[in-house]
Order: structure tokens, then sequence, then C-alpha cells
């Protein structure tokens, strides 16, 4: 962060962060509060002389916590910034460093929402989500949406369909964000969407690409008959192994066909 304010010297940052504290929040929460406060009196961004700082720590609100941290930095030579109050439904003059967590659901400056409990995999509740602001510099109005759409919860899974159902939902999960910032309660304004979107290759085009001619061996838990493991095995060349595909692994014996040419066997 401090690279990119040396060598581009911006007049206005915005910073989304996503799963702020770490998959370990509860334990975590107490460094974020230190590292809030060094960030904003380090001396790299000392001609910064307003900041807004809005972090989801609330982790004992399953409904609500998103674990989303979104932080504003306004440049001294920055005149007349204005941030609008969803609630009074007007402008407000940015003036000083504020920093806001635990209670973001009454902080007027901001909309957060987590996303609707039947948009979660198996109706599951994790930490997915955004938040709004809203800005307006020299008459120019414009919203910043932190957010956090869903990842690939099983490999096993993902690869069972083309698009894969977790396409599906990030996919709905975005459309709800894009109809939210454009309904009819407020005045439409140009808006920035970025955080982490958790795009993925398409899985199963994948598989089918990299072991074409591949034979499929399925593991099976003993216990549950669920399947567990699928080893892909070269047809011959003593039938080596190719691929191994678990939840939470993929393990292809050729790297190196990710890296070349940035990927484009893939």
């Amino acid at each position: 962060l401090f690279q990119v304010v040396h060598a581009h010297k911006p007049h206005f940052m915005a910073l989304h962060c996503q799963e702020f504290g770490g998959k370990n929040y509860e334990a975590s929460m107490s460094h974020v509060d230190k590292f809030v406060k060094e960030l904003l009196s380090s001396d790299a961004m000392k001609d910064y002389n307003r900041a807004r700082v809005y972090l989801d720590e609330n982790y004992k609100s399953q409904e609500h916590f998103t674990a989303l941290g979104s932080f504003y930095f306004l440049h001294e030579s920055l005149k007349n910034i204005y941030q609008f109050d969803f609630k009074a439904k007007k402008y407000k003059k940015v003036t000083g460093k504020e920093i806001y967590s635990d209670t973001l659901e009454s902080t007027p400056m901001l909309e957060k929402e987590k996303f609707p409990q039947d948009y979660f995999p198996e109706c599951k509740w994790s930490r997915k989500g955004f938040i709004r602001t809203r800005w307006c510099i020299t008459d120019c109005a414009f919203d910043l949406v932190n957010i956090h759409l869903f990842h690939d919860a099983s490999n096993l899974i993902a690869w069972e369909t083309s698009p894969s159902v977790y396409s599906g939902i990030r996919h709905k999960a975005l459309g709800y964000v894009l109809d939210r910032i454009i309904d009819q309660r407020f005045e439409k304004v140009s808006y920035f969407v970025f955080g982490d979107f958790n795009f993925r290759l398409d899985a199963k085009a994948v598989v089918e690409t990299l072991c074409a001619k591949a034979t499929m061996q399925t593991v099976r838990a003993a216990d549950t008959n669920e399947v567990v493991k699928l080893i892909f095995r070269e047809s011959d060349n003593d039938r080596k192994v190719m691929l191994q595909l678990e939840k939470k692994l993929f393990d292809y014996f050729n790297q190196d066909v990710f890296r070349d040419n940035n990927g484009t066997a893939v």
C-alpha cells in the first residue's frame, strides 16, 4: 500500500478488504484495530488528512457478519469532498478521520448487507455480502461497492456440471447487488464494484481438457458411500496418475501447464 501511495500519489484512495481478521477472526480481531491505527498514523499517509474506515467486526452476529473492511483516504489537496447519508438522503462534508466498527448496521453513511440465506450453498451461513458508500467530488457523484462473492466450496461438486452450481450462485449474488445499487430508493449514479468476486475456471471443462485421454477411478467413503476422491490415470504409460481431485484438493501432475504462456493451454 505504501509503495502504491509513493509511486502514484493518489488524491482519493479506496481500499476494499475481505475476510478481514483472517479465517480465525475471533482471535485475530484484536490485531485489526492495531493495524488500522498504525496505518492511519503512518508517515506514508501523513498527506491524507481525512479518512473513513468501516470494519465489520461483529462476528457474534451470524446473520449480519461479513468480515468486510472498507478504507477511504482523501488527500489534503482535495477540497469540498462529500459523503452520502443514506438515512437522511443528503450529502455531508467529510472532515477528520473516523473509524466505524461493530455497529455498521446503524451507520447511515453506508449500506451493508449479507446475502439472503437461501443464496448460500446448502444454505450454510458464511461471510459473504457487500458494503456500499457514496461520494461526491467536485460535483461528480459515484458509489463504491465492496463485494465478496461465493467460492467453490467443493471441487467435487464444481466438477459435476458446466457451468458449475457455484457459478450460478455467484451470478445470482452479483445480480442481487447490482439490483440493490440501481433500485428506486436513491438517485442513480455511476458505481464501481470491486472486491473478491471469487471467479473460477470452469472446473469440468478444465478437467476434460487436462485429462481428455485419461480413465477415472472413483473413491467412496466406506461408511456413507459418498464420493470423496476422483483419480484420473493415463490410459497407457503404466497408468500414471495425472490428477487427483478431492473436496479441497486439485493435484495435477504437471503444474507447468498452468504457468507456461499464462496458462493458455487450459
